[in-house]
C-alpha cells in the first residue's frame, strides 16, 4: 500500500512585502510627495491589516505554515505579509476597506478617500504585473472606487448622527426595557429625508422606524447601510441614543 504524500506548504515567491514594495516604489516615481505619503500610509495600515487578521482564513496547510512560522524566535519568525503571495491581497481588501478603515483608524474623510483610491490602484496594478487575475483585479477597483466614494460620505453621516444622540439629555436606564434596544449593528432598510427605517433581530427580523435623524444625514445614507447604535423609545417614537459608526453596504 502507498502512503499518501502530503504537499508542504511553503514561503511565497514573491511575498506580499516584497509586492507592496515594488509597487510603492513604482508609484514614488509617478506621483507628487504629499500624495505619495497618503499611499504609503495606505500600504502600511493595509500590511498591518494583513499581518493581523490575513491568517484568520487560511486553509489547513498554509493555516498550519503561518504558525510554525509565526511562532518561530529570531530569524525564523515571519509575518503574514512575509510568508504569503500577492494573490492574498485582493482577498482582503472587503475587511480593510469596511471594518478596519472604520473601526480601527481614526482619519479623516480624506484620507479614507485615500484609502480607496489606493485599493482600487493597487489591484489594477497587479493584474497588470500578473501577480492577480483580471476578475480578481476588477472585483478589487470595485471595492477601492466604492470605498472612495462611500467611505467619506458615511463618517459625515455618523459624525451628525452621534452629534444628534449627544444633544438628547435620555435616561436610558429608567426606561422600561420594550422602550429600550441595546447596542447593535441595524441594517438601514429605507431612508427618507430626516428619517429612517431599521432592521432588528429579536428573535425574529422586524423592521423600526420611523427614526427621526438629521435630513443632512439622510441625504448621505443609503438602504443596505449599517449604523451601530442603540435606540429608545421616547413618547411613542424612537431614537438613536447611543451612535457609533456607519459602515457602507
Amino acid at each position: 500500500m502507498t502512503a499518501k504524500i502530503t504537499k508542504l506548504a511553503r514561503p511565497a515567491d514573491p511575498t506580499v512585502d516584497q509586492v507592496f514594495e515594488e509597487f510603492l516604489a513604482a508609484q514614488r516615481a509617478r506621483l507628487a510627495p504629499r500624495t505619495f505619503r497618503n499611499y504609503d500610509d495606505v500600504i502600511e495600515l493595509l500590511r498591518g491589516y494583513l499581518n493581523g487578521y490575513g491568517h484568520q482564513s487560511l486553509p489547513t496547510e498554509e493555516a498550519a505554515l503561518f504558525r510554525r512560522h509565526y511562532d518561530a524566535e529570531g530569524d525564523e519568525h515571519r509575518e503574514f505579509c512575509q510568508l504569503f503571495g500577492p494573490e492574498k491581497i485582493v482577498d482582503m481588501l472587503g475587511g480593510f476597506l469596511g471594518y478596519y478603515m472604520i473601526r480601527k483608524v481614526v482619519c479623516g474623510e480624506d484620507f479614507k478617500r485615500a484609502a480607496g483610491t489606493v485599493a482600487k490602484k493597487l489591484s489594477r496594478w497587479l493584474a497588470e504585473q500578473g501577480y492577480v487575475a483580471e476578475e480578481a483585479a476588477r472585483e478589487g477597483v470595485d471595492l477601492g472606487a466604492a470605498a472612495a466614494r462611500d467611505l467619506p460620505r458615511a463618517e459625515r453621516a455618523a459624525d451628525m448622527l452621534r452629534d444628534a444622540t449627544d444633544r438628547l439629555d435620555i435616561d436610558v436606564q429608567a426606561l422600561p426595557d420594550d422602550d429600550y434596544l441595546e447596542f447593535d449593528y441595524l441594517t438601514i432598510v429605507k431612508v427618507e429625508p430626516g428619517r429612517l427605517w431599521v432592521e432588528v433581530w429579536e428573535g425574529n427580523e422586524r423592521t423600526i422606524g420611523p427614526i427621526p435623524v438629521p435630513k443632512a444625514a439622510t441625504e448621505l445614507l443609503r438602504q443596505g447601510w449599517r449604523v451601530s447604535c442603540s435606540l429608545a423609545r421616547i413618547r411613542g417614537t424612537w431614537h438613536p441614543v447611543e451612535m457609533a459608526n456607519v459602515y457602507p453596504g
